[in-house]
């Protein structure tokens, strides 16, 4: 197998592609290896200055801390990746525990709607992606995962591209903040 590697424009993420399926669940980012029992993430997460890993249907992205450098565990994570389906599995992710539901106002969605048309596709080709957290007085609050969590580009991401495309479509929305 063979697993593409991609850079992305935060400098401390990576995004793997291993050709085949990653999450079967949608976007998912796993900070902590006390919070998964998933081997693979485990192992990623178990490395010495990675800080988190983003799982999405194809791709995973890891971030990792300023004082490590990627030659010293951009080939581990492979390898990792290699042995994770050389096993025969299928999906790095392949189920959730809980999944909530949430009302929404007509106006919030609208916004949801163009994150995920519009937004997040472009967001994800960069190894990263973007949810909706809530709307209040004109302000949307997004959150920031994988490759955008910690970007130093995000910020304009953010300014230039997410809040005036929602402000296009939804004119309510007045600025986009992210927690």
């Amino acid at each position: 197998m063979f697993v593409q590697v991609e850079n992305t424009p935060n400098p401390n993420s990576l995004k793997f592609l291993p050709g085949k399926k990653v999450s079967k669940i949608g976007p998912i980012e796993i900070l902590d290896k006390k919070d998964t029992s998933n081997e693979l993430a485990k192992e990623i997460l178990s490395l010495n200055g990675v800080r988190g890993i983003f799982l999405y249907e194809d791709f995973l992205s890891v971030n990792k801390t300023n004082n490590v450098e990627w030659s010293d565990i951009k080939h581990i994570i492979i390898s990792y990746i290699n042995d994770f389906y050389s096993k025969g599995n299928e999906y790095v992710i392949s189920e959730i525990n809980s999944k909530k539901e949430i009302n929404l106002s007509e106006i919030e969605k609208k916004i949801v709607h163009v994150l995920e048309t519009k937004v997040r596709p472009a967001v994800a080709r960069d190894g990263g992606d973007i949810t909706f957290k809530e709307f209040k007085n004109g302000v949307v609050t997004v959150s920031l995962k994988g490759s955008c969590s910690g970007c130093p580009s995000s910020t304009i991401t953010l300014k230039r591209g997410v809040e005036n495309l929602l402000g296009h479509y939804v004119p309510e929305v007045k600025q986009v903040k992210s927690i």
